[in-house]
């Protein structure tokens, strides 16, 4: 599948604000400069379709895109570390519970975990609750080019292991690098194979 038309549809804080629509969505969603933004950039083919930052916290909505009028990308807030208050950053897991948990055309939602580092708990908490709220996720290793390959290895290894201490078996898995392009094109096929199922091309 290849990305012709996305346009932005709007930044919500409320569930009951985000678009009226019966196309289904796929939510993008990781630690604070995970690469997200990179990430989508990237997947829609934009240089700035997403804003990228070195400062946690750029994302604070729940931001809608319209790609080639059949789905919705979904650019989520980074949960973990940013610059904001504790009262901010409680209105931010509402915000972000409420959409993942109770909208009823999001179909997969992509975990984005940073491949240099070890197990974090932020990110295998976050997952437990997807799995508690009974919210379809795949997981997306991001920035692949940056570790050496033993020690890639080695964070993979460590995050899969922690990860079946609590499920039966992994979710789907990808391999990504905005700098190498990596793994974009099976993100984008996955997501084209979940809307043939759902009878949406």
């Amino acid at each position: 599948m290849m990305i012709k038309e996305v346009s932005f549809k709007g930044s919500f804080v409320y569930l009951d604000q985000c678009p009226e629509t019966n196309f289904p969505e796929y939510a993008f969603i990781g630690r604070s400069n995970v690469g997200k933004s990179s990430l989508i950039n990237l997947l829609t083919n934009r240089k700035d379709l997403a804003k990228v930052s070195g400062s946690p916290g750029k994302t604070q909505t729940l931001n809608f895109f319209l790609v080639d009028e059949a789905w919705y990308l979904v650019d989520l807030p980074g949960y973990g570390y940013a610059k904001i208050s504790k009262k901010q950053r409680e209105r931010w897991k509402r915000m972000i519970e409420n959409y993942l948990s109770k909208r009823p055309n999001l179909v997969n939602t992509f975990v984005l975990i940073d491949s240099n580092l070890p197990p974090q708990a932020l990110d295998l908490n976050f997952i437990n609750w997807l799995g508690e709220a009974m919210v379809p996720f795949s997981i997306v290793y991001t920035k692949e080019d940056k570790s050496k390959p033993g020690a890639l290895q080695e964070n993979l290894t460590a995050f899969q292991t922690r990860m079946l201490e609590s499920w039966s078996e992994m979710p789907p898995e990808f391999h990504t690098s905005t700098v190498t392009k990596m793994g974009y094109d099976r993100i984008l096929a996955y997501i084209a194979s979940l809307n043939e199922g759902l009878g949406n091309e």
